[in-house]
């Protein structure tokens, strides 16, 4: 793990693979460690410089007042475009998952020159907070066991673990894998203060941030090959939410994890690293 300076902000990388390959970048949902390693690993098997990365306030990138960001999602979209030409210039694969899915999407309608494909994962076409009409809601019960919860002992590394594996549990996802990444995320995380640690390990900071204007009537216009990926049992994002993305982007192919909620389970990694590889190459639609 390293750090790059684009776009006036350092932001932590991780790479995978051959330094010459076609870039794959994968954006955080907040932090790097959404993505698995298993998933980054297949990807560069297959012949893919595999960049994975921070958000703003998490991980290794520049961490400032998750309170009051002073940027915008636009911001980050532009950290998105300005990061691939610093690792080469060349048009790269962007991928994004949950927070980091809207941080991808921005960017590449704002940025088409830097991008050749497109890869959505556990996302939604609208900022944080109420959806519009056609779109499901978060899951009212489980946001309401998961919110009831008392908040853990940011200082202390096993609370937060365990405090993952919890939500985990309500949320149908993997506990065990949760703990073990809230354990590493603890261990990249540059203060114990509630206020980092949940833009690390929630992404709360989006709540706070300025994601004027709209883009979800601007994806009619993305013209490069897009992969949405969603899980069946997505209870954060229910899975109306990317159907609805893949229905709106041109082309796009929609492939649906019938046994996956909010998190990318590990074994799932196979599956849709394929998907990825084979983007733009006619694979048909599932």
């Amino acid at each position: 793990m390293t750090t790059v300076h684009a776009h006036g902000v350092a932001l932590g990388v991780e790479s995978f693979g051959d330094v010459d390959a076609p870039l794959v970048l994968l954006a955080g949902g907040p932090t790097m460690l959404s993505w698995p390693d298993a998933l980054c690993e297949r990807l560069a098997a297959g012949g893919r410089r595999v960049v994975r990365y921070d958000l703003r306030d998490s991980g290794e990138s520049t961490t400032a007042d998750p309170q009051a960001p002073a940027y915008t999602l636009r911001d980050l979209a532009a950290d998105a475009a300005a990061l691939a030409g610093a690792l080469g210039g060349r048009p790269a694969h962007l991928a994004g998952i949950g927070v980091g899915g809207m941080v991808a999407q921005v960017a590449v309608l704002d940025h088409p020159a830097a991008f050749s494909a497109l890869t959505l994962v556990g996302t939604r076409a609208v900022a944080p907070g109420p959806p519009d009409a056609d779109l499901p809601d978060h899951d009212r019960a489980t946001m309401n066991r998961l919110f009831a919860r008392p908040q853990p002992d940011w200082t202390d590394r096993e609370a937060v673990a365990e405090f993952a594996a919890a939500g985990a549990e309500i949320r149908g996802d993997d506990p065990a894998a949760a703990r073990e990444i809230a354990a590493r995320v603890w261990d990249r995380t540059p203060g114990t203060t509630p206020p980092v640690q949940t833009a690390n390990q929630l992404g709360m900071v989006f709540s706070r941030l300025d994601c004027a204007p709209r883009w979800r009537e601007r994806l009619p216009g993305i013209d490069v090959p897009t992969l949405v990926v969603h899980g069946r049992r997505d209870p954060f994002f229910p899975v109306g939410n990317g159907e609805a993305i893949a229905r709106e982007i041109p082309g796009a192919r929609l492939l649906v994890l019938e046994e996956a909620a909010t998190a990318l389970p590990g074994a799932a990694a196979g599956e849709i690293a394929e998907a990825m590889l084979t983007l733009g190459q006619g694979a048909p639609d599932q």
